[in-house]
């Protein structure tokens, strides 16, 4: 057998790949993410979407991306903050004998990094920092063309490095993460509008939607000028379900960078969107199967 499977577990929908042994799909579904989102249901949810998506066996790994911090070994989910009882969940080990089939876990973040590195945005580039903005804020961190992962496994979580002290709190713990000013639940807080709503009328010109989005903006910018003092990284990319609208808050983003970073910690320095759009979680997660489990 010569084939992968990519999983990435959203806050809303599971996104699953087949994919060659090259990165090329070959095979997708996505189904609803269980709610609550407790990890037995979401066990059994992926187990029967896996068998859907590959019912003769043609692929003998599986990689899953979840939003939080594996273990080292990628075997256990830690914590996923944003989704109930997740704590020392052992996925890998439910799901082996009902798949039948290797599986290994990582951060959806660093998931949808090895994605773009492997097939889109980031292909080439050795420093990296992607933020995937949706539900929550995560992301994953490319150093020397390695995986930072750090001590222990459970970096990085760009995320949830703190904007403002008194800011709303996290789950993780914090406040005013980046998250609590980037993610979904944070637009809400800025504006009733969904956000598709929210981009449309930005897009025909409205000025108060173009004026949240530059707020929104603004606070992704104060997050990632942090990250580029400490990792100076080449390339900035831009994912998740919000990037759809980065025209809208793109101009904010650089102008906070360009005026709270010196020029020699941003020299090279690019921020765009990711290019393989929701389905670099699925890859990268194929990726990490291959990687890992030979």
């Amino acid at each position: 057998m010569s084939q992968l499977i990519g999983v990435d577990l959203g806050g809303t929908a599971i996104k699953l790949g087949r994919f060659n042994l090259e990165g090329e799909r070959l095979a997708a579904l996505q189904v609803p993410t269980p709610l609550p989102a407790m990890p037995g249901a979401v066990s059994v949810a992926i187990a029967e979407a896996v068998e859907q998506l590959d019912p003769e066996h043609l692929a003998d790994r599986v990689g899953i991306g979840l939003p939080g911090p594996m273990d080292a070994a990628g075997r256990v989910a830690r914590i996923c903050i944003n989704l109930p009882g997740w704590q020392n969940v052992p996925l890998a080990d439910w799901l082996e004998p009902q798949l039948q089939r290797r599986v290994t876990l990582g951060n959806d973040g660093n998931c949808a990094l090895l994605g773009e590195a492997w097939r889109g945005a980031a292909r080439g580039s050795r420093d990296v920092v992607l933020l995937t903005l949706g539900t929550g804020v995560g992301g994953g961190v490319l150093l020397n063309g390695d995986l930072f992962t750090g001590h222990g496994g459970a970096a990085a979580e760009p995320g949830l490095i703190c904007v403002d002290p008194e800011g709303p709190a996290c789950n993780s713990g914090n406040n005013g993460s980046l998250e609590q000013h980037c993610s979904i639940a944070a637009l809400g807080r800025l504006s009733p509008l969904p956000p598709e709503e929210l981009s449309r009328r930005a897009q025909q010109g409205d000025a108060e939607a173009l004026a949240v989005w530059a707020v929104y903006g603004r606070w992704l910018g104060i997050g990632i000028s942090s990250l580029v003092y400490v990792l100076t990284p080449e390339l900035v990319l831009i994912g998740g379900g919000l990037s759809a609208a980065s025209p809208h808050f793109m101009p904010a983003v650089l102008a906070e960078v360009n005026r709270r970073v010196q020029a020699e910690s941003r020299a090279g320095l690019t921020i765009r969107p990711c290019a393989l759009g929701n389905g670099a979680g699925r890859l990268g997660a194929a990726k990490l199967a291959l990687d890992r489990l030979g």
